[in-house]
């Protein structure tokens, strides 16, 4: 009896040791890995995929999340870990590698973030009502056949907690890991053109935005100059542009340049346009500053388009300060004050544009109307309700202006002086236009293969009411990154703005799906953590004892019931 006992075991042990090695041997040749988050946060969207495909040789990156964290970047440093993983599995070409940044003897990367700017985050850590801060570096270099680039891996939000900050990082790290591989794996293939003879902005005043985008495509400047006396072969050159920028223009364009232009739209060519409807000019006699309408020659061409940038100046109470120096000499000090004329913009709709980017700033926009036609618009960005139009001329002084603001300030807004409501500032327009032309008289004639054209083929284009959207800060000669505001040492959403809006206009639109995917982050009620610490302490100490006791004195009386004869 005890011997068909036995043998049974063992039959038993060998059939599972058996079913184990089967199993993987199995697993060896067909492995899969589960993302058991609602979110599916771990899982790679097929835009990633696409991109990481393109890795055929080691891609190596350096990620310094590698020390003694706060909780909430211990959450990022697991993520990214998790993540980098996935990316690992997918190709194996992908290695990476946490370091400690701080650690003694690692000069070599001290001088690796002095070459790419990799800075330092200064982050304010809440525990049991103290403050405190830490440093971390949120950054990773990625390298491959000889080039490197730096990802991001924190963003920076206004006025946002470092739990905040996490939280809009975590939604954006396979965006911007997926981006850093792009940049060094993939081969550029689109043109844009910088367009140059109008008066538009010095090349070292949008270096900062071009110098991130020639990561992605060719640029190269284009003008109109050879309109009058070769308009052929102008308009030939410019179709092989997939994409034109039309950086704050100051000069007035001549019908045969709008021509070109809006025969460039007809061909499919898809534009970013930049532009101011005023200008500024000091008063000789007083001094004193004024604005005044801009005329580009410009308004019938929008019109036609759907379109109008109206001759005034948004006020918008929700609105970056400016910072004025008080004092003479020695006693000089620097204070910020609202501004209103430079509105921080944000968007209600949830179009990949503008999905999960900052606020944008802008200095002295100006109202876009939408106009009804078969062109489908979408209003990217606007100013908050309490805003005010303030027709043009108008005066633009300091000592007024600033009095009034602080008064709306600590008084609140008039409703009856701020109620414009939200005043588009960036739109969007898309289908098949019309040309401007249509039933006028042509300022060129091209013939032979050249075809007038009153009907386009499918575009794409983004009026921006304000030319500084696009302008970087100088310090010196050094331009500084678009959207840092150096007076204010704030970081705002025009460049990623901008770079979205330019990935969508040329249908590159993968990046920006992965950066608008949605991720639900719970986290901690830093009150309720604080008032009920010693509460849950206790109960993880003594729940897990008591059940112990419970399970150790009923296995004992079972014992005693079962072998007590």
């Amino acid at each position: 009896m005890m011997r068909t006992s036995i043998k049974k075991n063992i039959v038993s042990l060998a059939i599972v040791c058996i079913g184990l090695v089967l199993l993987n041997l199995v697993g060896s040749y067909f492995y899969k890995r589960f993302d058991l988050t609602q979110d599916k946060r771990f899982t790679l969207s097929e835009e990633a995929k696409e991109i990481v495909d393109k890795v055929d040789s080691p891609l190596i990156i350096d990620v310094f999340l590698k020390g003694n964290f706060p909780p909430e970047f211990r959450r990022l440093q697991n993520e990214t870990k998790q993540l980098l993983d996935e990316f690992s599995t997918y190709n194996s070409n992908i290695k990476f590698e946490f370091i400690n940044p701080t650690e003694k003897g690692d000069e070599a990367f001290q001088t690796q973030f002095e070459k790419f700017g990799l800075t330092a985050a200064q982050i304010s850590i809440s525990e049991n009502g103290k403050q405190s801060t830490e440093l971390v570096y949120p950054w990773a270099l990625a390298h491959h056949n000889g080039k490197s680039v730096k990802i991001g891996l924190l963003k920076n939000l206004l006025g946002a907690t470092s739990e905040e900050r996490v939280n809009s990082s975590l939604q954006n790290l396979q965006y911007a890991f997926a981006d850093g591989f792009k940049k060094i794996a993939t081969d550029k293939s689109k043109k844009v053109a910088v367009l140059k003879g109008n008066g538009e902005y010095e090349d070292r005043y949008i270096a900062d935005f071009f110098s991130t985008l020639r990561d992605y495509y060719f640029i190269a400047p284009f003008t109109l100059d050879s309109v009058e006396a070769n308009p052929k072969k102008t308009l030939e050159t410019i179709k092989g542009f997939d994409l034109i920028v039309v950086a704050q223009p100051t000069e007035s364009f001549t019908d045969a340049e709008k021509y070109i232009l809006d025969q460039y739209t007809m061909n499919g060519g898809t534009s970013l346009w930049l532009l101011d409807a005023t200008q500024m000019q000091v008063d000789t006699v007083s001094g004193n500053t004024f604005a005044f309408g801009k005329d580009l020659n410009l308004n019938d061409f929008f019109f036609k388009y759907g379109i109008r940038i109206n001759p005034n100046l948004v006020k918008d109470v929700y609105s970056a300060p400016i910072v004025l120096a008080n004092g003479d000499e020695r006693e000089t000090q620097y204070n910020r004050y609202p501004w209103f004329f430079s509105p921080l913009t944000s968007s209600a709709n949830n179009h990949p544009i503008v999905s999960n980017i900052e606020a944008v700033k802008f200095d002295y926009a100006s109202a876009i109307d939408t106009l009804p036609n078969n062109i489908k618009k979408t209003v990217l960005l606007s100013t908050s309700p309490i805003t005010k139009i303030v027709g043009l001329p108008a005066p633009i002084d300091f000592d007024v202006e600033i009095p009034k603001n602080l008064k709306v300030v600590n008084e609140g807004p008039d409703p009856n002086e701020y109620n414009a409501g939200e005043v588009p500032l960036a739109v969007l327009l898309e289908g098949k236009f019309t040309s401007a032309y249509k039933n006028r008289v042509k300022p060129i004639k091209f013939g032979g293969e050249l075809e007038n054209r009153d009907d386009g083929n499918p575009s794409k284009m983004v009026i921006i009411s304000d030319g500084d959207v696009i302008k970087n800060q100088m310090q010196g000669n050094r331009p500084l990154e678009l959207g840092f505001d150096k007076m204010t040492n704030q970081f705002y959403g025009n460049k990623e703005f901008l770079l979205n809006t330019v990935n969508y206009l040329l249908d590159d639109s993968g990046l920006i799906n992965i950066r608008t995917r949605q991720i639900a982050v719970p986290f901690l009620d830093p009150q309720k953590t604080a008032t009920q610490r010693s509460k849950w302490q206790t109960l993880n100490i003594l729940l897990p004892l008591g059940l112990l006791t419970v399970f150790g004195i009923g296995f004992a009386y079972y014992r005693k019931r079962k072998y007590t004869r």
